[in-house]
C-alpha cells in the first residue's frame, strides 16, 4: 500500500486559534520502499499576515519565524489559501488520483496525527473538497506500545528508543518528523503484528 506520513509544526495547540506554520510529508510505498533520502516529500512554510500562538509553541519554532520573516526568494514558502492546492498537485504528481468528486482521499500516518493535526488541517482552505485524509490514520505509537506497562500510548521519542534507533530525540522539523515515522512504521512490513501473533501460536 502507499501511506503519506505528514507532520505539522505549528504555533499552539488550538486549530480555531493558533496557525499551521510549516507542513511536510513523504510518499511511502510499502511494497517498494526506497532510501528515506529519495522519498517523494513535500514541505512548504506557510506565511500569515500575523502570528497568534503561545509562547511554547513559537519558541520552539524560532527557526521557521526565522524562514518566514526572510525576504528571499523561498520555493517553499506560501500563504494558508496556497497550501492545500500545493500539496493537491505535489499529491497528483505522485499519482494520487481523486475520487468522484475530485477530491484526493490519502491515508495518512503520523504521531498523534488524528489527534492533533488533523485538527489543523480541517481549518485550511480546500480541506475535504481538494485533499482529505481516509477514515483510518497510522500511529506508530500503537506498534510501540507496552501493554503491560504503559499507561498511555508512547511518545515519540519513547518509540524511538524502543525501535532502538541512535537519535532518540524529536526533531520538531516537520520533514524530519514525518521520515522517523516512516522508519517507525518500516519493521512492521514485513512481519506485521497478525503474522507475529501466527508465528507465536505455531511454536506454542
Amino acid at each position: 500500500m502507499r501511506y503519506l506520513s505528514l507532520d505539522l509544526e505549528t504555533s499552539g495547540p488550538n486549530p480555531q486559534r493558533h496557525q499551521v506554520l510549516e507542513l511536510a510529508a513523504v510518499v511511502e510505498d510499502t511494497r517498494h520502499p526506497l532510501p528515506l533520502g529519495e522519498l517523494p516529500a513535500f514541505r512548504r512554510v506557510v506565511r500569515h499576515p500575523e502570528y497568534v500562538g503561545t509562547a511554547g509553541a513559537l519558541a520552539l519554532n524560532a527557526r521557521l519565524l526565522v524562514e518566514l520573516a526572510d525576504k528571499k526568494p523561498n520555493l517553499e514558502l506560501c500563504t494558508p489559501d496556497e497550501l492545500l492546492p500545493q500539496f493537491r498537485e505535489f499529491l497528483l504528481a505522485q499519482g494520487f488520483r481523486p475520487n468522484p468528486k475530485d477530491c484526493l482521499n490519502v491515508t495518512m500516518a503520523g504521531k498523534n496525527i488524528a489527534s492533533y493535526d488533523l485538527g489543523f488541517l480541517k481549518e485550511l482552505p480546500g480541506w475535504g473538497t481538494l485533499v482529505r485524509a481516509d477514515p483510518a490514520m497510522l500511529d506508530p505509537a500503537a506498534f510501540y506500545l507496552n501493554w503491560h506497562k504503559d499507561s498511555r500510548l508512547p511518545s515519540m521519542s519513547i518509540c524511538k528508543a524502543r525501535a532502538q534507533f541512535d537519535d532518540r530525540d524529536v526533531a520538531h522539523e516537520a520533514l524530519a518528523d514525518a521520515l522517523d515515522v516512516v522508519r517507525l512504521l518500516r519493521p512492521f512490513y514485513e512481519l506485521p503484528v497478525y503474522k507475529q501473533l501466527n508465528e507465536k501460536s505455531k511454536g506454542a
